[in-house]
């Protein structure tokens, strides 16, 4: 079973372009490789720790701003 990235590679590339950034810019700034920035905006990485809070400084919000929404919790055998 694949799993989910750290990151939600919707968000990591919708404030890219509001902050005007190519992916290598962004790259550049935030210390990794142009490939690992289309990685993760592809969704075939995870972002580790380190890497979503220099993501976050370079584009200015916080690093839950660019992780998938928390889904609520299912409850089992309850009534849909």
């Amino acid at each position: 079973m694949k799993s989910s990235p750290n990151q939600d590679p919707y968000l990591v590339r919708r404030r890219r372009v509001q902050a005007g950034l190519t992916q290598g810019e962004l790259a550049v700034r935030a210390e990794i490789s142009q490939s690992y920035m289309s990685m993760l905006e592809r969704g075939h990485a995870s972002a580790s720790a380190p890497v979503l809070k220099r993501l976050a400084d370079v584009l200015g919000c916080e690093i839950a701003e660019l992780m998938p929404p928390l889904s609520a919790p299912r409850v089992v055998g309850a009534a849909a």
